[in-house]
């Protein structure tokens, strides 16, 4: 090679994820159901991939694929550089509900997973009350939680409830983070509060991120890329880049370019609903 093109030549960053011809089905015979066709998917280093689609249509499978949560029928996942059973990165997942334990303080779940996940565990008793300690309450003053530490869950509303458990999924610094709908349970302006909250968490951290929504806005705001599925066995029918300068704001979601990437996608959406409800009619 030239040395000149070597200098120049941009950095090729490392693939996180890799789905090849990965599918799911349920069932046996007559009763089988394809939940997922045959779908490719490639993810580099600190991508955020926003996944959307109508219900049903497999982007929660494709999460838990990741995840090792469900096995594929077919093809292969190979999630940093292995196959997903190797567990070959530290996974941080958060769900719609936020499933924090109501006899712990928030202190006590955002610091859970030290005490589980390898290699924090082997210090978890040595640390728990200094360096760990220390880290629960630096992730938590990024979210504006820092009063909160001694609090149980139970005394927050549902969007303190949320950050704290965007802390607990990243406490043990994860390569790739897992995320299902965690802001669609909240009223609209504690989840556009909470785009900016990930937003931060993302641009200080960079994990790789998989977010699961229903939310074309939210999608936009939050994704270096955004893949559209079709209904039903689910497949993947568009995949674009987001170009928004960042730090992203809800402002920006009304400007022309954001609300044409809305609208281009919810057509894709609406066509692909159209194209299965014809060949079920068929």
């Amino acid at each position: 090679m030239n040395p000149d093109l070597a200098q120049i030549a941009p950095e090729r960053k490392r693939p996180a994820v890799q789905l090849s011809r990965a599918s799911v089905a349920f069932g046996q015979g007559a009763e089988r159901v394809q939940a997922l066709q045959p779908t490719d998917l490639h993810l580099d280093e600190g991508e955020f991939l926003a996944l959307v689609g109508p219900s049903g249509c497999g982007k929660s499978t494709i999460l838990k694929l990741v995840g090792g949560l469900t096995r594929p029928s077919g093809g292969e996942i190979i999630v940093g550089g292995r196959e997903v059973a190797a567990r070959a990165l530290r996974v941080g997942m958060a769900f719609q509900n936020p499933t924090l334990l109501p006899w712990l303080t928030i202190e006590q779940n955002v610091m859970l997973p030290l005490k589980i996940v390898r290699p924090f565990r082997q210090d978890y008793a040595r640390k728990k009350r200094g360096e760990y300690r220390d880290r629960v309450h630096a992730l938590l003053a990024d979210v504006g939680l820092e009063k909160f530490a001694g609090h149980y869950p139970w005394q927050l509303s549902g969007g303190m409830l949320q950050r704290a458990n965007l802390c607990r999924a990243l406490i043990h610094e994860p390569s790739l983070l897992l995320l299902d709908e965690p802001f669609g349970a909240l009223d609209q302006f504690t989840r556009e509060e909470l785009w900016g909250t990930m937003q931060d968490l993302w641009i200080k951290r960079r994990p790789t991120v998989i977010l699961v929504t229903h939310d074309l806005k939210e999608a936009g705001f939050l994704g270096t890329r955004i893949c559209v599925m079709s209904a039903r066995p689910g497949r993947i029918i568009d995949d674009s880049p987001v170009t928004f300068p960042r730090p992203r704001t809800v402002e920006m979601t009304f400007q022309p370019d954001f609300v044409a990437l809305n609208q281009r996608l919810r057509e894709r959406i609406i066509d692909a609903r159209g194209e299965s409800a014809r060949k079920v009619a068929s």
